[in-house]
């Protein structure tokens, strides 16, 4: 699919040196760094979506598993 985009001039002449430095063409790395950033906020998405329904579990610890946790740190040696 061919599209046209506009881009500030640093930007573009940036993006091409890179793409010359890693031998790619100038539609290789377009392609590759949308593919990366759309993975990257996709990855934030399922992180909020995950805040939202873990945000009412009551992460605390069991009391036992504090009590037990603090009687084995004491036996060990430093």
């Amino acid at each position: 699919m061919k599209t046209a985009i506009s881009i500030p001039d640093p930007l573009f002449e940036a993006a091409e040196e890179f793409a010359k430095r890693m031998g790619l063409s100038r539609s290789q790395l377009y392609a590759v760094a949308l593919q990366e950033y759309l993975q990257e906020h996709k990855r934030d998405q399922i992180t909020k979506q995950l805040d939202v329904v873990y945000a009412d579990e009551d992460s605390s610890l069991d009391p036992l598993f504090v009590r037990l946790q603090a009687h084995t740190i004491s036996e060990e040696n430093w």
